[in-house]
């Protein structure tokens, strides 16, 4: 893959966790001269905005759990139109290689011939620190688990009874579905009281997000009115600046 942003051919383009502003230079400049776009829900699309009025745009999106178009359908779309078109944009939300299938895209492209460019985005995980979680932090969390709640086969994945035996922050997306799923495994495992929070359109005007413990995340998620799409984020950095500010009260009580 070349990375050069005065190339053609196609982009899969990761377009951040939500507010416009946080998409790359490089993302930028390469909108600005898309010739097509082939966007979905969680890209926003005042994006499309940035490219030229004769840039033709094409919806490719996936309702959570309802209507959608077919990956195969997308597929086709991009071959398509890079054969027909110099420069490509496939539009995705966060970053397109994480739980993304912006990979899978590349790959199929690329095996017909297509001259395929990655610019990646900021992940929607990243979206934790407009809530004050960071994901990592000194003396509480030194690594974190990146799952997918839901698997292909639509069963919640094995990989987080491994995560929860760890002090790592659990970071789960496409989760609200198997949210119930999710307590009850913590709960099972005697860690019904480890910090969660859910935070959905994190980074827009509209951010909505609720703090509670594992054990009440399905009752807390649905009190506070959210829904998918969201990240589930579990472990005691949620709970980092209320520990920092018990420890700077402390200090200065001291």
């Amino acid at each position: 893959m070349n990375q050069k942003t005065n190339d053609f051919g196609l982009f899969i383009m990761g377009g951040g966790p939500g507010d416009p502003e946080l998409i790359t230079m490089k993302a930028f400049n390469v909108l600005k001269r898309a010739e097509v776009i082939l966007y979905d829900n969680l890209s926003n699309e005042k994006l499309l905005e940035i490219a030229p009025k004769s840039c033709k745009m094409i919806y490719v999106g996936k309702q959570p759990y309802g209507k959608y178009t077919p990956q195969e359908k997308i597929n086709e779309l991009i071959v398509e139109n890079a054969q027909n078109y110099q420069v490509v944009v496939r539009l995705k939300g966060g970053d397109p290689f994480i739980f993304g299938r912006g990979f899978e895209e590349l790959i199929y492209a690329e095996a017909r011939g297509i001259k395929c460019h990655y610019i990646p985005g900021i992940s929607s995980m990243q979206g934790a620190g407009f809530i004050d979680v960071p994901l990592t932090h000194r003396g509480i969390s030194e690594s974190v688990w990146i799952l997918t709640g839901t698997k292909k086969d639509g069963s919640l994945t094995n990989d987080l009874k491994c995560a929860m035996k760890s002090s790592a922050t659990v970071v789960i997306y496409m989760g609200m579905k198997k949210v119930g799923e999710i307590s009850k495994a913590y709960c099972d495992a005697g860690l019904g009281d480890m910090p969660a929070a859910v935070i959905q359109h994190a980074t827009l005007p509209n951010q909505k997000q609720v703090v509670c413990s594992v054990q009440n995340l399905q009752e807390s998620a649905e009190q506070a009115g959210l829904t998918y799409p969201a990240i589930i984020i579990i472990g005691n950095v949620v709970q980092a600046k209320a520990y920092a500010n018990l420890n700077q009260a402390e200090l200065l009580s001291a």
